[in-house]
């Protein structure tokens, strides 16, 4: 793709563009080799990140400072970071008609369970954040440590499926 002193851009994508997408952003962006560089949109942000998620990027000991809910259109257009790879972590999004992505970057549908949406008690609501915080760790960690400059297009588009389909095969 590229070569391996390159930085990649990331964009994930959701809905609201409230929990899973954001926290997928922090939690890239904090990564210390920084051969990636991650970004967040949705595509009917909801303006505020969820509260939770919040919470569980801090019980990371990750940053928070920056991060916002805001529109994919701020990504299509000039003058905007181009995406190397653009990765969708809700169905509802991987359903939507996505802008067309300046440099036709690699796309893939990695789901996640809608955090926002579950319903139980508060412990219980911040036990299903955690849970898939550690699910969108686990397969951005094996996404970064693919050798993508040494893959063919065809190769590296079939492990970022892979990722989202069965991380366990994926690594």
């Amino acid at each position: 793709m590229s070569g391996a002193n390159d930085t990649y851009n990331v964009l994930f994508l959701c809905t609201g563009n409230s929990a899973r997408s954001v926290m997928a952003e922090a939690y890239m962006n904090s990564l210390p080799a920084k051969r990636f560089k991650a970004y967040s949109a949705g595509s009917h942000p909801g303006g505020t990140v969820n509260p939770y998620a919040l919470d569980v990027l801090r019980t990371a000991r990750l940053s928070t400072e920056g991060l916002r809910s805001k529109s994919w259109d701020e990504f299509a257009v000039p003058g905007a970071p181009k995406m190397n790879f653009v990765f969708t972590v809700c169905d509802n999004a991987a359903g939507e008609v996505c802008p067309i992505w300046p440099g036709q970057p690699m796309t893939a549908h990695w789901p996640f369970a809608d955090p926002a949406a579950f319903e139980g008690s508060e412990t219980e609501k911040r036990a299903f954040f955690l849970d898939i915080f550690r699910q969108i760790r686990a397969r951005i960690d094996i996404f970064t440590n693919l050798p993508i400059s040494s893959l063919d297009k065809l190769a590296l588009q079939k492990r970022i499926d892979e990722i989202g389909r069965d991380p366990a095969k994926a690594s």
